[in-house]
């Protein structure tokens, strides 16, 4: 029995994508970041895809596949499914190329995304609204392809695609002579990691390339530790930008063989990281942007005083999200802590609760309480924010001294969902 050959793009065809996207994708800068190289004593490099066109670096692997078409393939048009960065690199790319596309997304992608991808794409591109999630939209996707003879351009598992994104990789070679030790990358299907794995591989093969996913979509960590390309039956769907339930089968292939080490980063430490970009260095990034350098805590020993790079992968945030970035930044902190709490049915006891059970430091940030007829207490839902973490077994013993304590939620994720 023979040995499948795993697919692994060669350097002339990456060099060859890089030529189809000159003037189109911008070479985006490679810079220091003098806060991560001061706290982790390294030099650490960002490379910021967030400063591409559509503000990800989707716009490569999408530009790359769609001007690889055939004349007669251009005239069919092209389908996608994708309510993400995915869906605005390929409006854009219809637009430059004058190709039609028709882009599928689920009927509840937010407004903002869609008037994005409208912005994008112009009079090039079609957007249809279908089903409730993505796998209703890319299955209708699938369909039109079939029916009309269109082509369909995949997120991440093609050839081109994944050509495309590596121009990442010779990017980054090309822009600093000094030897690089290691490179964070994001994983979400994996197109971004195999292709720039695939260049380093060839052009800087010391250099370690960690993939980094969210903890709570970690589909190429459990398909690379079981040895086989793993569907994951449910997912964190937050980090929206590397959330997928399974990744492609070539780029599973490809970083099964060149990723040095596969990570995951709990979501609330991304939330925090995107927090600090923020605030200390004016940066917005998405939560997929933020994923790599959450991962720089975790090597800590092992990058001091080497040369890294981080990929920043995108900054298509929405302002709207802010609140729950914040609230996944606190709970990660244990800074954030959920209660049910047994008021007893008299005037006065909201008072006695602030001014005896909680501490000088203590705020209260959310409350929901109705008042119940013939009970001698009341449950309500109470959210408080502390400034120590210290703090926490200090409070839950004088609610329970006082009779206030019914239960803590923040460990109790259906009943957490459900209630807050």
């Amino acid at each position: 029995m023979e040995t499948e050959t795993v697919y692994i793009p060669k350097i002339e065809n990456v060099r060859k994508a890089a030529a189809t996207l000159n003037g189109v994708a911008a070479v985006t800068p490679l810079t220091k970041s003098l806060r991560y190289s001061k706290t982790f004593e390294a030099n650490v490099l960002l490379k910021r895809e967030d400063l591409q066109v559509v503000r990800s670096y989707k716009i490569r692997g999408a530009y790359n596949k769609i001007s690889s078409l055939s004349e007669e393939e251009r005239e069919k048009g092209i389908v996608c499914a994708s309510a993400g960065n995915h869906s605005q690199g390929v409006a854009y790319s219809c637009k430059e190329l004058k190709i039609k596309g028709t882009i599928y997304m689920p009927s509840p992608t937010p407004k903002q995304k869609i008037e994005q991808v409208k912005m994008f794409g112009e009079d090039y591109i079609d957007i249809v609204l279908e089903g409730d999630t993505f796998d209703d939209a890319n299955k209708a996707a699938m369909a039109e392809c079939e029916r009309q003879g269109k082509t369909f351009v995949h997120p991440f598992d093609d050839e081109k695609v994944i050509e495309g994104q590596a121009t990442v990789g010779l990017e980054i070679l090309e822009q600093t002579k000094k030897a690089i030790d290691y490179v964070f990358v994001a994983v979400g299907g994996g197109g971004l990691a195999s292709g720039l794995a695939s260049v380093f591989h060839v052009l800087s093969p010391q250099t370690k390339i960690i993939g980094v996913e969210p903890e709570g979509a970690p589909s190429m960590k459990t398909s690379l530790d079981n040895n086989e390309n793993i569907k994951l039956d449910k997912i964190d769907k937050f980090v929206d930008g590397a959330a997928v339930q399974r990744v492609g089968d070539k780029t599973f292939a490809i970083c099964q063989q060149l990723l040095k080490e596969m990570i995951t980063i709990p979501e609330g430490k991304v939330c925090q990281e995107i927090l600090d970009l923020y605030n200390k260095d004016a940066v917005v990034v998405e939560p997929a942007g933020a994923l790599t350098l959450a991962a720089l805590s975790l090597f800590k020993d092992e990058i001091k005083g080497k040369n890294v790079v981080c990929v920043v992968s995108g900054s298509n945030n929405d302002i709207l999200r802010t609140p729950e970035i914040k609230e996944r930044a606190l709970l990660y902190a244990n800074l954030k802590h959920y209660f049910i709490v047994r008021f007893p049915q008299r005037a006065g006891a909201l008072k006695d609760f602030v001014a005896e059970i909680l501490g000088p430091n203590d705020d209260i940030t959310h409350f929901q309480y109705t008042k119940k007829n013939a009970k001698v207490y009341a449950p309500a839902v109470v959210g408080i924010e502390l400034k120590d973490e210290a703090d926490l077994e200090p409070l839950i013993a004088r609610m329970k001294a006082r009779n206030f304590y019914g239960d803590y939620l923040n460990n109790k994720p259906d009943l957490f969902q459900y209630l807050v």
